[in-house]
């Protein structure tokens, strides 16, 4: 006689697919999110179009996500962790502090080039201002680590002399901004030459940061 209950095996391996599922389709709904937010800015985003975009109802993205703000804190930690999974395996290959910093303004250009819609999401809502009561709308922690990332590479370069003296935050927040200011380049211009873009900026900053007494290989 056959039983009417599952296998604990079959019940491990039903809620293996469900996680799957539910997993995609959060996924979808994030993707759907930072296009509806790239091409229509922040305020003409609503979970009605994000929910056009993925073929679904809004219960849907409301089953997945509190409401927008959660959504939108999910679509920064997403584009901040696939821009990280992207950039950081070509800096962590550099040996010198001057080739990863390099390696790490190239490579940042590169992610812009490869999924434009990305960091031209990140901008509109960073555009869009905070949230009522003055909320970041995303937590500040996640872009932070990019911000980290640079301040230890100029700041150990300093130490071994790779690099000359300066402010190591003026100097982060200089090469920040000028990676941030791109992907408006982008609309304004849609057939920029992002190479030649990243090679200006590699030697803008290799030369407003090397040591003139360091001879090293930066290649």
């Amino acid at each position: 006689m056959r039983s009417n209950f599952k296998s604990r095996e079959q019940e491990v391996a039903d809620q293996g697919r469900q996680s799957f599922i539910e997993a995609a389709r959060r996924a979808q709904i994030i993707e759907c999110a930072i296009d509806a937010i790239a091409e229509l800015g922040f305020a003409q985003t609503s979970l009605a179009q994000i929910a056009k975009r993925a073929g679904i109802s809004t219960g849907v993205i409301s089953y997945y996500f509190a409401g927008k703000d959660d959504l939108i804190a999910a679509v920064a930690a997403h584009v901040y962790a696939v821009g990280e999974a992207h950039i950081d395996p070509l800096v962590s290959r550099e040996r010198g502090l001057r080739s990863a910093l390099l390696s790490f303004i190239d490579a940042s250009v590169d992610f812009i080039a490869a999924k434009p819609r990305y960091p031209m999401a990140i901008m509109n809502i960073v555009r869009a201002g905070r949230a009522e009561g003055g909320k970041p709308r995303f937590d500040p922690a996640v872009g932070a680590r990019r911000q980290d990332a640079f301040q230890q590479i100029l700041t150990h370069g300093q130490e071994t002399g790779e690099f000359r003296p300066f402010d190591v935050h003026v100097m982060t927040m200089t090469i920040i901004e000028s990676l941030d200011v791109i992907p408006q380049q982008l609309v304004d211009a849609p057939d920029l030459d992002l190479g030649a873009y990243a090679t200006e900026l590699v030697t803008l900053f290799d030369l407003a940061t090397r040591h003139p007494s360091f001879v090293g290989d930066a290649s």
